[in-house]
């Protein structure tokens, strides 16, 4: 597979992130087998066909049908190689994007990750969560820099009780230091989870900032010119038809 630097990083992090259960019980499913295939492929890439972290994984592969403990060894020696790959990955991709895929727990990489993205606007920052609670604001907007306008809009039927009070304080702390407003969607017409920043460029989560890298791996990728060309244009449109909150 030939991929440049940041394409291999970015595939290797959505391996990570849809990592099934290895270690069982239960026979390999189909779709096991499928991300093992991805698998191979992609470490194979990182490391080159001649790397000497392809045969423990090949050897874990090929046993992994065995039985506990074997399996939970096996388990883990897959595992373990395809993080290695993601962290060589990693160091070789440009370092815009170094940082994008977060482990469960890692509260701080998360901050850093949306930290990153939210210190390039000079401007203007909109962030889109149909889930968004007092976090988005209290954990997150407080990242950009002050004097850049806030945006956050949310879904009428699934926003979080806790958004308005945070708003509220949050206009009382910071007034035209830190502007900030707020608008909710029609219910349920929300479904990205996006940032975007100076209208111009656009990053998107896989999960809500509320649960950012909680229970599973988290991503926050930035988005390619064309396809952030459109996204942040249909969400302006959104924005301009929302109701403030």
């Amino acid at each position: 597979m030939n991929l440049d630097p940041e394409s291999l990083y970015v595939h290797l992090g959505r391996l990570v992130e849809t990592m099934p259960d290895l270690k069982g019980p239960g026979p390999i499913t189909a779709d096991t087998n499928q991300w093992l295939g991805r698998a191979a492929v992609l470490i194979e890439a990182a490391f080159g066909k001649t790397a000497v972290d392809l045969i423990p994984f090949k050897l874990a592969v090929d046993g992994l049908d065995s039985a506990a403990p074997l399996r939970g060894m096996n388990a883990q020696t897959i595992a373990a190689t395809v993080h290695r790959a993601l962290a060589k990955a990693e160091l070789a991709a440009p370092a815009a994007s170094q940082g994008a895929f977060i482990a469960v727990g890692a509260s701080f990489s998360a901050l850093a990750a949306v930290s990153k993205v939210l210190a390039v606007a000079r401007r203007s920052v909109l962030i889109v969560d149909p889930y968004a609670d007092a976090k988005a604001l209290t954990d997150f907007a407080v990242l950009a820099p002050e004097g850049v306008m806030v945006r956050i809009l949310s879904d009428a039927g699934t926003v979080k009780p806790s958004l308005k009070p945070a708003a509220e304080s949050w206009a009382k702390q910071y007034s035209g230091a830190r502007p900030l407003e707020v608008r909710l969607a029609i219910s349920r017409s929300l479904h990205d989870r996006l940032i975007v920043v100076d209208d111009a460029q656009a990053w998107t989560l896989t999960q809500s900032l509320k649960d950012f890298a909680a229970r599973s791996p988290a991503t926050i990728v930035k988005v390619d010119a064309e396809t952030a060309e459109l996204k942040i244009e249909a969400y302006a449109v959104i924005w301009q038809s929302s109701a403030p909150l």
